[in-house]
């Protein structure tokens, strides 16, 4: 019988690529404002674009209506304002809409666990509507993530890296005295490893979209995608399915 009760993921660079997925979205917007008017060559556009992203974060609301400013200059900016950020803005979300998808490995591993009767869950950090967009995108809201095991930093009050957020997760699922049978799967150590470890839970590092290179933070298992995580659990934690 497996000492594991439940798994938890992380979703962003560990469900999906979404490092890979927004430079595609971003860069088709930045395409489509151009077309409509904007005054910039595309890898001027994408390399402001990234400064506003930093100065902002990605979480702000109005990338494009700053991007327009920056290379037109606020008294310049054309009356078809607009039509061009709303060109920038469709042409995301239609990126979202075709192309927005799990890792291949990513189902064939949650069937799995669901079939082995492992508890499946989410700790995510970020806004509490696109985080949950994200998960019905991907086809994995309710199917594999109930919505009542689903943990977003914006909903608790509670961001990464704070322990708390993980603890509130175990509390939430009647997990509180049991944390050496509960992992945790993420693609950031600092964020991902070192927290849920410092509460006795197992981790993993999903190396295969990390922004991060090394670390002194150290994993009990390090994988480069969810296909070997699957052989860890059959080979060291008895889960069969």
């Amino acid at each position: 019988m497996s000492s594991l009760q439940a798994i938890l993921f992380d979703v962003d660079d560990t469900l999906f690529s979404t490092t890979g997925f927004a430079a595609k979205a971003r860069r088709n917007a930045v395409r489509a404002m151009i077309e409509y008017g904007l005054d910039a060559t595309e890898e001027v556009a994408m390399a402001e674009l990234a400064e506003v992203l930093k100065e902002f974060s990605s979480n702000y609301d109005h990338h494009f209506d700053k991007l327009l400013i920056r290379l037109s200059g606020q008294a310049k900016v054309p009356a078809r304002r607009a039509m061009i950020v709303s060109a920038g803005v469709v042409a995301y979300h239609n990126t979202k809409f075709e192309g927005l998808s799990p890792f291949p490995d990513v189902i064939p591993l949650l069937d799995g666990l669901k079939r082995a009767g492992v508890r499946l869950g989410v700790i995510t950090h970020g806004w509490t509507s696109k985080q949950s967009e994200k998960l019905i995108r991907l086809g994995l809201a309710m199917e594999y993530f109930p919505s009542e095991q689903v943990f977003v930093s914006d909903t608790v009050g509670i961001n990464k890296p704070n322990p708390k957020l993980y603890a509130l997760a175990l509390q939430s699922m009647g997990l509180r005295e049991v944390p050496e049978q509960v992992m945790y799967v993420g693609d950031n150590p600092a964020n991902d490893i070192a927290p849920p470890q410092s509460l006795g839970m197992k981790t993993v590092w999903c190396k295969r979209a990390s922004k991060v290179t090394s670390t002194d933070i150290r994993a009990d298992h390090e994988v480069a995608n969810l296909a070997e995580l699957g052989e860890i659990l059959r080979r060291e934690y008895g889960l069969s399915w």
